[in-house]
């Protein structure tokens, strides 16, 4: 009975962490759609809902921590129980990076829009399927789909990189004056935080991968891509 009730407990905690999945990638699709429709409201339902998802974390350590300490699970029982915490904390966050992106979407929304950046929209692409994947990952405790994602990461890494080119050489060519250049200036610098912002998700998505990847099979499988 006792071990029945272990079990129903660490599936309560499951249940948690899917509801906390399911808030963050609100947040992230939010966060994105904010950001390339322009709307500042929508930004700031992000802001607003973070301490939700701030307390979903709580909820989750409170919840590890007791199985930990009443429980003392072996094998992948425990595994599961510490992959869990370091997944919850790297959807913590990702919610930040959320809140980031809002915060930064607001301030652009108050200013004439840049010029487009398809980097961008790339690296927004891959950043929301890195997530979707990781998550599902876990929710199938899918070690082979996990060691896929990882790979993505560098098609991440190359579209920060193509945002920040495009948008300081923007800022290189002249416009006339002062106060034209540094508005530039100050749009683009909040652009380009946004990117690097999708570039933590995508490598904190990264990080749920090889959690789900260690809680599965035991296996850390950490940099094996970038050997």
């Amino acid at each position: 009975m006792e071990r029945q009730n272990f079990h129903k407990e660490l599936d309560h905690l499951k249940m948690t962490v899917y509801k906390m999945a399911a808030s963050a990638r609100k947040s992230l699709d939010n966060a994105c759609k904010a950001y390339q429709e322009r709307d500042d409201d929508l930004a700031q339902t992000i802001i607003d809902g973070d301490r939700e998802i701030n307390q979903i974390e709580l909820d989750i350590d409170r919840q590890s921590l007791r199985l930990l300490a009443l429980e003392q699970p072996m094998a992948r029982d425990l595994r599961m129980i510490v992959g869990i915490m370091r997944i919850s904390n790297d959807m913590e966050r990702i919610a930040d990076q959320c809140v980031n992106i809002a915060e930064r979407t607001i301030f652009l929304c108050q200013h004439p829009p840049i010029e487009p950046v398809p980097a961008m929209d790339s690296l927004i692409g891959i950043t929301r399927k890195m997530f979707f994947l990781a998550v599902n990952a876990f929710r199938d405790m899918d070690a082979q789909s996990a060691r896929e994602i990882p790979a993505m990461d560098d098609e991440a890494d190359e579209y920060t990189m193509q945002v920040l080119k495009g948008l300081i050489e923007d800022m290189a060519s002249s416009s006339p004056g002062f106060e034209k250049r540094v508005l530039k200036m100050r749009r683009n610098i909040q652009t380009i935080i946004i990117s690097r912002c999708l570039e933590r998700i995508a490598d904190l998505s990264t990080n749920i991968a090889e959690h789900v990847a260690f809680i599965a099979e035991g296996i850390n499988i950490k940099h094996q891509n970038k050997q």
